[in-house]
């Protein structure tokens, strides 16, 4: 009996240490970028999105899928350790665009408690 009580104690004790643990979230230093206006002559523009595992568990980056195929991004591809950062680079590419406003978004999809984060960029192409 005794030893079923202390089977059962460790049990207890260490589902509740494995729940405690906070799992990967990631957290970015901004959600959307501005180009602001940029000409048809020079039509490549680029940003970086900064991120920061700011749970306990390595967070990792599953997929990061553009709305549309004028717009990629490159990401970190190994574990990022809790405290540690990573970064999204987003390049847009305008060439035979029509000319004005765009607005395109990026889903990004992780291991983290928030599986799913939706970045944005947009700007003005001119002539």
């Amino acid at each position: 009996m005794k030893k079923l009580l202390f089977i059962t104690m460790l049990l207890v004790c260490g589902l509740t240490t494995a729940m405690a643990q906070k799992p990967a979230e990631i957290k970015f230093d901004k959600v959307t970028h501005n180009f602001g206006k940029f000409s048809e002559k020079d039509p490549v523009v680029s940003c970086t999105f900064f991120f920061q595992n700011v749970g306990d568990q390595p967070l990792v980056i599953n997929q990061a899928i553009a709305s549309c195929g004028c717009t990629v991004p490159e990401y970190t591809k190994e574990p990022v350790q809790p405290g540690k950062q990573g970064q999204i680079k987003v390049t847009y590419n305008g060439t035979g665009k029509a000319l004005g406003h765009f607005k395109k978004s990026i889903t990004v999809r992780t291991n983290g408690a928030i599986e799913l984060t939706r970045l944005y960029i947009e700007g003005d192409m001119t002539e």
